[in-house]
C-alpha cells in the first residue's frame, strides 16, 4: 500500500478551488423521489451506428471518438450531419445520477443524505484538466511544485519513518500509524514537521546516497514552495490560511489513498451531464 500526504484545502477559506469543491452538482442514488432530476444519456448502439456509417472507422476519426467505446454517445458526436444521421436510432437511458443544480435547498439536502460521499461530483470535477492544472500551479498551497493537493510520501516499505525516529523526529516517524488512523495533523504538528524536515535532510546525507535518492523527494514535497510576487487570486491567500514561507505545510494530513469508485462515476456523470 502506498502512503499519500494530503492537503486540507477545503478548510482554507481563500483556497482558489475551495468553493468549486464544496459545490456538489450531481449525486448517484437509487433512492425514490428524484425521477424529475434524473440525468439521462443519449446513445446509439454500435450495430446501429455501423449500419448508418459503413465507413465506421472514418466516422470515429472525424468525431474523435475512442475506437474502444461501448456505444456511440451523442454528446461525443461533433459533426452536425453525423448527429442528424444517427438521430432516429438514439435511445435515452437513465444514468443513476441526479442533477442537484435544479433542486431547491430542501430537496438537495435529502438527495445528499441519500447519496454516499463517493457518489457525488462537484463544480471542480466539471473543469477540464488544463484548468485544474493551471489553478493548482498558481496555488501556494499545492504540493510538489504546484501539482495538486495530494502528494506521494512513499510505499508502506519506506524506511523514512524509521530514519526519522532514529534522529528524534516523532511525527514523520509515526507516518504509518498516522495513515492507519487517518490522523489529521494540527497546525502545531505541521510547524513541527517543517522542523523535522530541516533535521532529516542533512540526516539523509549521513545515511548514504541510497537514502538521499529514495527519501529526499518526500521531504522536499513537504517543504513550502518559494512565493512569487502576488499576481493571481491564489497569491492572495494569507499565512493565516496556512500558506506562506513558514506555514504552507499547515493543515496537511498524512493518509493512505482514498480513491475508489469515483473515477468511473465521474466519467459517467461528465458524459451524461446536460
Amino acid at each position: 500500500m502506498g502512503i499519500n500526504i494530503a492537503l486540507c484545502e477545503t478548510e482554507a477559506e481563500k483556497a482558489p478551488c475551495r468553493s468549486l469543491k464544496m459545490e456538489v452538482r450531481r449525486a448517484r442514488t437509487d433512492a425514490a423521489g428524484f425521477d424529475d432530476y434524473m440525468i439521462y444519456e443519449e446513445k446509439v448502439s454500435l450495430d446501429d451506428a455501423r449500419n448508418v456509417f459503413p465507413d465506421f472507422e472514418g466516422f470515429l476519426k472525424r468525431n474523435r471518438i475512442n475506437a474502444e467505446t461501448d456505444a456511440v454517445y451523442m454528446d461525443k458526436v461533433k459533426k452536425d450531419e453525423d448527429r442528424e444521421a444517427l438521430s432516429k436510432y438514439v435511445k435515452k437511458t437513465a444514468t443513476g445520477w441526479i442533477d442537484l443544480t435544479r433542486m431547491d435547498a430542501a430537496t438537495k439536502e435529502k438527495a445528499l443524505k441519500a447519496a454516499g460521499p463517493d457518489d457525488r461530483t462537484t463544480a471542480w470535477d466539471d473543469l477540464d484538466f488544463d484548468s485544474m492544472n493551471k489553478m493548482c500551479s498558481e496555488c501556494p498551497l499545492s504540493w510538489d511544485k504546484g501539482r495538486g493537493c495530494m502528494g506521494t510520501f512513499g510505499p508502506a516499505t519506506s524506511k523514512l519513518p524509521e530514519i526519522a525516529r532514529k534522529y528524534g523526529c516523532p511525527i514523520i516517524g509515526a507516518t504509518f500509524e498516522n495513515a492507519a488512523a487517518m490522523k489529521k495533523l494540527t497546525p502545531e504538528d505541521a510547524k513541527a514537521v517543517l522542523k523535522e524536515v530541516e533535521i532529516l535532510k542533512p540526516a539523509l546525507e549521513k545515511e548514504g546516497k541510497m537514502a538521499v535518492h529514495r527519501y529526499m523527494g518526500p521531504l522536499e514535497r513537504i517543504e513550502p514552495r518559494p512565493r512569487s510576487p502576488p499576481s493571481t487570486a491564489a497569491d492572495s491567500i494569507s499565512s493565516e490560511e496556512n500558506t506562506g514561507e513558514s506555514g504552507q505545510a499547515l493543515n496537511r494530513a498524512v493518509r493512505p489513498p482514498m480513491f475508489s469508485s469515483g473515477a468511473a462515476g465521474l466519467a459517467a456523470a461528465r458524459r451524461s451531464a446536460p
